[in-house]
């Protein structure tokens, strides 16, 4: 018995990435808005502060969001 795999049309060729350079370029902008949520939350200063309780948390929540869209954005048909 001969053993071959038989090639679907459906699968990426080896050399080509999941994610495109958007998808890439998008990721690391929802990274570095995620780094300055975190960011806004630091310090000593008044815990209680408009910008450590409402502000950052959005920030970080917006950034996530971004990561999502960028994880799920499919590519562009060239």
């Amino acid at each position: 018995m001969s053993s071959t795999k038989k090639s679907d049309s459906n699968t990426p060729a080896k050399n080509q990435f999941v994610f495109t350079k958007d998808n890439y370029m998008w990721m690391l902008i929802g990274l570095l808005v995620v780094i300055i949520g975190f960011a806004l939350m630091y310090g000593n200063e008044d815990i209680y502060d408009f910008r450590k309780t409402k502000l950052a948390p959005v920030v970080v929540v917006l950034g996530f969001a971004i990561e999502i869209f960028a994880i799920m954005k499919k590519p562009k048909d060239q």
